[in-house]
């Protein structure tokens, strides 16, 4: 793969929860940046899955994760994975993509260790590496390097969505430049 194309990419959030997305370093930035990866994925119709890593002690997805969200319902999980979660596996098949923008927290757990399943799946996980965090910020920049020298792509939100947009002077483009302007 060398150039990102949407007719084969989905949207993967993972775990931006009430009680975990706190103590997280930058944890707004973060956020912030989930719900403009959750929008850009929808103005170019990529499939959005997200997941909530024990939703009973951590919490459900953040209000605003949620409300970007919309219609999509976060699947609950007890692995650090999201690969084996039956729901998560069932909508991947369904999907098919062969490339996963992947977004959330914490980036060295669950980010990682659902990035290596994919791997495994012979999938192109896409760190998002601007939409992913963890406690401490050496445990994100190891995680960070652990991963690209395993072989996912590393990338930031804004590249990817103009990737994906591929031209200018679209409704797309003016929907997804708005999104990103803030950023």
């Amino acid at each position: 793969m060398v150039r990102l194309q949407r007719d084969e990419c989905a949207l993967l959030v993972i775990d931006v929860q009430e009680r975990l997305l706190p103590v997280i370093h930058t944890a707004k930035e973060i956020e912030r940046r989930v719900v403009t990866a959750v929008g850009g994925a929808r103005i170019l119709g990529l499939p959005v899955l997200a997941t909530e890593q024990y939703p009973k002690g951590l919490g459900r997805t953040t209000t605003p994760v949620a409300a970007a969200l919309r219609g999509i319902a976060p699947v609950e999980k007890t692995s650090f994975s999201c690969c084996g979660v039956e729901a998560i596996d069932h909508a991947i098949a369904q999907h098919a993509p062969a490339v996963i923008l992947v977004a959330g927290i914490e980036t060295h757990v669950c980010v990682m260790q659902t990035c290596l399943d994919l791997l495994e799946q012979r999938i192109t996980p896409v760190l998002l590496a601007d939409c992913v965090g963890s406690r401490h910020p050496h445990d994100h920049q190891v995680a960070v390097e652990r991963l690209r020298d395993a072989g996912v792509l590393v990338t930031t939100l804004e590249s990817a969505l103009f990737e994906l947009l591929g031209v200018a002077g679209t409704d797309e483009f003016k929907q997804v430049s708005g999104l990103v302007k803030p950023l």
